[in-house]
């Protein structure tokens, strides 16, 4: 053991490899970031879209009812 941390490439090999650490933790960082931000526009999306068809029924049954209305007047 004592002959292995005598190595003179141990050092710049772990402080290689330390540098590669933190660059891959940053890049999945930012990968994890842009998976939320796309989770939170799809769920935004979700919701203008179900907003939009809850206009259109009220649009339909107010139709509907004009329709209704204009039969037993005429």
């Amino acid at each position: 053991m004592v002959g292995i941390l005598n190595n003179p490439l141990i050092i710049p090999l772990g402080a290689f490899l330390m540098i590669i650490i933190i660059v891959a933790l940053g890049a999945m960082k930012k990968m994890r970031d842009r998976e939320l931000q796309a989770h939170l526009d799809l769920r935004i999306r979700e919701m203008e879209h179900e907003r939009k068809l809850k206009e259109l029924e009220i649009e339909k049954a107010k139709l509907e009812l004009e329709r209704t209305k204009a039969s037993k007047s005429t």
